[in-house]
């Protein structure tokens, strides 16, 4: 059975006055609703900045970012000139060739919060705010990778791939681009930021599953509270989660990831460990720590506030098999024959 509103507790606490928590039937703590994952603060630490902001250096980069939004969603100028052949080179499949203005996007507005500090990055471990080098072998695995053509990633049935030449041949495109499943690891494990839009996540609980529905293309996970991870032959795209309580806190166990998605490069032997706690009544903690001795010499740690919100989930009307790639196989083939036509 599903808890449709939270189980306040009507009790004042002795000490102080102040309400208890509100807790689910079974009396841990709810940690049911829906929240906005969208912030400024990014994954890593920039080389130039420090672990935290003061109050008005923040303001000052929020509003500097609140300006750069605005001039970025003005309408496009029709007689601009048009983009470099090939794009300018940006990471994914537009090349920046005339994508998405800043109209369409919700990267965030604010740095996280915690405990009063305006953090500077996700990773709070190792204390520089930086991912840990990769291994050597790890960096040799993934140029290899890279470097292979598109025939031997299509016969490496290697969706998750999103290198170059990614979106040279319609059996190789990576999952998010195919609606699949969510980019950027908006999914996890871990959860990370889009920093581009669908920022919502939303929580729910059952006496022996929790629930984590991702509003960019609609992935779910279920954790199951209590259980065990299945054989290591059986291999799922967000892995296996189980998890259990630890006090007040949600802890969530995944593995048994599939070679299909490989996290910044990591390996199928990916662990991930996650903590959900409250911080306030509208606030969740969620903390994450990432492990692979395969890729990472160490283990490395994250952590961001969720703030809730009112807003709502709408349906992520994207799906495999959408008109474009249609349209893009059909102007391959014409390209094929206008190009042999002027052969002749």
């Amino acid at each position: 059975m599903l808890f449709a509103a939270p189980a306040f507790v009507a009790a004042l606490a002795a000490a102080g006055g102040q309400r208890s928590a509100a807790r689910t039937p079974g009396g841990h703590p709810d940690l049911q609703g829906t929240y906005d994952l969208g912030t400024l603060t990014p994954l890593e630490r920039a080389a130039n900045m420090p672990p935290a902001l003061s109050e008005a250096e923040a303001v000052k980069l929020e509003r500097q970012m609140l300006r750069e939004m605005q001039v970025g969603a003005l309408p496009s100028r029709g007689d601009r000139s048009a983009p470099p052949v090939g794009g300018d080179g940006s990471k994914g499949p537009a090349g920046n060739v005339g994508g998405y203005n800043t109209f369409w996007l919700d990267p965030g507005s604010h740095f996280t919060t915690i405990e009063g500090q305006r953090r500077t990055s996700l990773v709070v471990d190792p204390p520089d705010g930086r991912v840990p080098a990769m291994k050597p072998e790890a960096k040799q695995r993934n140029a290899s990778r890279a470097a292979a053509t598109s025939d031997q990633q299509s016969r490496e049935n290697d969706p998750g791939w999103e290198g170059a030449g990614a979106y040279d041949d319609p059996e190789i495109r990576p999952l998010g681009e195919r609606c699949l499943l969510g980019f950027s690891s908006t999914s996890g494990p871990p959860i990370l930021p889009t920093y581009f839009y669908n920022n919502l996540h939303q929580v729910v609980q059952t006496r022996d599953h929790v629930m984590i529905l991702t509003e960019m293309v609609h992935d779910a996970r279920i954790v199951r509270i209590g259980g065990k991870h299945p054989p290591a032959t059986i291999r799922k795209w967000m892995g296996d989660s189980i998890g259990w309580w630890d006090g007040d806190t949600l802890v969530i166990d995944t593995t048994n990831f599939t070679g299909k998605t490989r996290f910044r490069g990591s390996t199928p032997n990916l662990h991930v460990v996650e903590r959900l706690s409250r911080l306030d009544d509208k606030t969740l903690l969620y903390r994450f720590t990432v492990e692979d001795p395969e890729t990472w010499a160490t283990s490395w740690t994250g952590e961001y506030a969720w703030p809730a919100t009112t807003d709502l989930i709408y349906e992520y009307a994207c799906h495999e098999g959408n008109y474009a790639l249609g349209n893009i196989l059909r102007g391959a083939r014409l390209k094929d024959t206008e190009d042999a036509a002027k052969k002749r």
